[in-house]
């Protein structure tokens, strides 16, 4: 793999790296960065939906390389190009403070909505106006633990590739089918062709978690609309929904964090979609 003096901070790889840190460049690239072992784990391991390798260039610390064998050998095999790399290169690349001495070039793996719909998903995220990164990561996150089928950003939510939002999902962006830049209408009237319903989360919303998982309504194909954090769900979104949900709060709380309150409604949904096991006998 040669020694780090190889690949210095003013390699056109380096730069070309570098410069995936802005959205327009991203975009026109259709590239974007995966930092530390275990988002390029996952990256070395996924295939997008044409089977091509997702992961295209690996810059390693030379320490790093040898803690983490396994990755670079993943990398390899995935076909990756592999750079040994001094700790400057990995600084200048890096989006944080403190380097994991791995960063991954990615292609982006975003999925068209008429396929996520064409699956017949049962839970879904919806991220409308979410605008901070690190809460769409989350979420995402959230989502791929609680067993969702999808997540769909709106064309108002920040991007998915932004840096932020990467890290945020501590590698969950790459194990199940997101959909960006679709209109909250188009996402909800689509979702709801295909026999999904729709459930807008909303701290000041009509209807009871827990009375909905009281009376047995959860158990169905769902999708949960997210809102911005600070200011929630405009009214013309809620009016979209088939229900507008709170999550109670029986502490004095004011209220609950975004990523928070969609862990909850995520696995609410998925508690109630799984099959009760009888008693044992």
């Amino acid at each position: 793999m040669g020694t780090p003096e190889l690949i210095s901070p003013r390699s056109p790889r380096v730069a070309a790296a570098r410069r995936l840190a802005r959205r327009n460049f991203r975009g026109k690239e259709r590239r974007f960065i995966a930092e530390g072992p275990q988002a390029v784990r996952e990256a070395a391991a996924h295939r997008g939906g044409d089977g091509e390798p997702t992961l295209i260039e690996l810059f390693a610390t030379p320490e790093a390389a040898e803690r983490y064998a396994d990755i670079i050998g993943a990398a390899h095999t995935a076909g990756a190009r592999v750079h040994l790399a001094g700790a400057d290169v990995l600084a200048d690349v890096s989006q944080t403070v403190t380097p994991q001495g791995l960063i991954g070039v990615c292609r982006f793996l975003d999925s068209p909505f008429p396929e996520i719909l064409a699956a017949k998903p049962t839970l879904v995220a919806v991220l409308a106006n979410v605008r901070d990164p690190g809460n769409a990561g989350t979420v995402l996150r959230c989502a791929d633990a609680a067993g969702a089928d999808a997540v769909v950003l709106t064309d108002a939510s920040v991007d998915l590739y932004n840096p932020k939002s990467v890290r945020a999902s501590v590698g969950s962006i790459f194990h199940l089918p997101v959909a960006v830049g679709v209109p909250v209408e188009q996402a909800v009237q689509g979702l709801r062709d295909a026999g999904v319903r729709i459930l807008a989360a909303d701290g000041a919303g009509a209807d009871d978690l827990d009375d909905e998982l009281d009376a047995g309504t959860m158990g169905g194909p769902t999708a949960w609309v997210f809102g911005n954090e600070a200011w929630g769900l405009p009214e013309e979104t809620r009016a979209l929904a088939d229900a507008v949900v709170r999550v109670p709060i029986h502490g004095k709380a004011e209220s609950l964090n975004l990523a928070t309150a969609a862990a909850v409604c995520l696995y609410a949904s998925a508690r109630a979609q799984r099959p009760r096991r009888a008693p044992d006998a």
